[in-house]
């Protein structure tokens, strides 16, 4: 993982770049669509948004106008909750892809998993929003499939009755919560995890033992939550609006964190997450 243009490569053998530009809480309009234009002008190739984000059509803006050739850019979407379930699943994908002005996408992702509680057939809603898009990666509308939010407990079900395993699944991660029993489980099965908000949207940032080791180091926490993302293994997907902090964020290839050190932060104790738990979420 010294290398810039390292990438993962998913199940199916597609390459993914190793760190993902995200765009969760960046305003649509001309904020999201210079964020995006900042962070393929400066190395990033590999871009996440979502239609609940409703920021698709600037993302889609700032590909366009990149000067980029498409192949170039990894582009990531979502299927947002009240979209579930095969008809409206197909139909969802197809607006994704008209905002963003798009052939083809390369990953989607179920958003967040259906679960006990919010249905009784909440196993059968999942699979038949897997179905379709099992059928638009066939039909080559889209490189890659995933899921998002999904514990060891939702993928079991739907992995269990696929023709298509998920390539990835996109967790919150960052120090302090880890997530290790769903990160062992995609690890056995092949699964990429992808590390949403791994700097805590910023929480992570005053830490003071992140700090102390950021400064060992002569880089900022940002960097240093970064490059802890991808020595674990995961793909991290920081966020930012400001030019600097996209530039900086993406220089993480330049220094290696110790096995000490590593350890460290995988031993602290819970702090800064969102609360999003996938069984408790109420959207």
């Amino acid at each position: 993982m010294n290398e810039f243009n390292t990438t993962f490569q998913l199940s199916n053998g597609i390459s993914i770049p190793s760190i993902g530009f995200g765009t969760w809480q960046t305003p649509d309009g001309e904020t999201a669509v210079k964020a995006v234009t900042a962070a393929l002008k400066n190395g990033y190739r590999h871009i996440d948004t979502a239609a609940i984000y409703q920021n698709e059509e600037s993302v889609g803006r700032a590909i366009q106008n990149s000067g980029l050739s498409r192949q170039d850019i990894f582009v990531t979407s979502k299927l947002w909750n009240n979209a579930r379930g095969y008809k409206k699943t197909m139909a969802a994908f197809e607006e994704t892809l008209n905002r963003l002005a798009l052939d083809v996408l390369d990953l989607y992702l179920i958003h967040w998993p259906a679960k006990d509680g919010h249905t009784k057939e909440w196993q059968e809603l999942n699979l038949s929003t897997w179905r379709a898009m099992e059928e638009l990666y066939q039909k080559g509308k889209i490189r890659a499939i995933g899921v998002s939010n999904f514990l060891v407990h939702h993928l079991h079900p739907l992995m269990e009755q696929a023709e298509i395993q998920p390539m990835v699944n996109q967790i919150e991660f960052h120090p302090g919560y880890m997530q290790e029993e769903v990160v062992q489980f995609c690890k056995e099965h092949q699964i990429l995890v992808e590390a949403w908000s791994p700097l805590g949207t910023g929480k992570m940032l005053n830490h003071e033992t992140l700090k102390k080791l950021a400064a060992k180091y002569q880089k900022s926490v940002a960097q240093l939550c970064i490059r802890w993302c991808l020595q674990n293994g995961t793909l991290p997907l920081p966020k930012s609006v400001t030019p600097e902090r996209i530039i900086e964020n993406i220089q993480v290839f330049d220094f290696e964190i110790t096995a000490d050190d590593m350890n460290t932060i995988n031993d602290m104790a819970y702090f800064g997450g969102s609360g999003l738990h996938p069984d408790h979420v109420n959207f």
